[in-house]
């Protein structure tokens, strides 16, 4: 296995549609950036958010899970609660080749905040948009900005091709569009 440098990344999205919209070198201006890195992808995030709301004192529970915990919002900006979480999605569509893991790490602007981003890995064969999950650990509210980088996706290529691929398994989340919430 080995860590993709910015040129395989680069060919990837050309030849195989693999990030869809794709930005060939790092954009920053006066946005946190976004686009290829050295080894990596700069992803960014979506105007739609889901913001968590405990006002029907529901229980968290991911074998049913309920829409009605989130309020939906689409915005250039989204404030997060206090010590609580957003679910949001990328504005980039991946489609995973059946050989290479996608692991994500969040952006440190966002991360020396107390804003963590967690996503779990891109498995081989998966498409869609990125489900992100925003924890605001910190005790006061704090802000996102859509359209903005917000995670460096790492792209890990195997030596072979996996027995059964996501797409081969025909996985839950395979080409979802939107935030989706979670699945059994």
């Amino acid at each position: 296995m080995s860590v993709q440098s910015d040129k395989w990344i680069i060919q990837m999205a050309r030849d195989y549609n693999m990030i869809s919209p794709f930005e060939d070198k790092q954009v920053r201006g006066d946005k946190i950036s976004f686009g290829v890195s050295s080894y990596g992808y700069d992803a960014r995030v979506s105007d739609e958010f889901k913001i968590f709301t405990n006002v029907n004192s529901e229980i968290v529970d991911p074998k049913n899970f309920k829409s009605s915990n989130f309020i939906t919002k689409n915005s250039s900006e989204c404030i997060i609660p206090p010590n609580s979480f957003v679910l949001a999605r990328t504005v980039e569509y991946f489609k995973i080749p059946k050989n290479v893991l996608v692991i994500c790490l969040g952006k440190s602007t966002y991360a020396r905040c107390g804003i963590i981003v967690n996503v779990t890995p891109l498995e081989p064969g998966w498409e869609g948009h990125v489900t992100l999950e925003f924890s605001n650990t910190t005790p006061l509210p704090a802000k996102i900005y859509a359209n903005e980088g917000v995670a460096q996706f790492v792209f890990i290529k195997g030596n072979e091709d996996p027995s059964v691929s996501y797409a081969d398994r025909n996985g839950k989340y395979q080409g979802q569009k939107g935030v989706t919430l979670p699945k059994i």
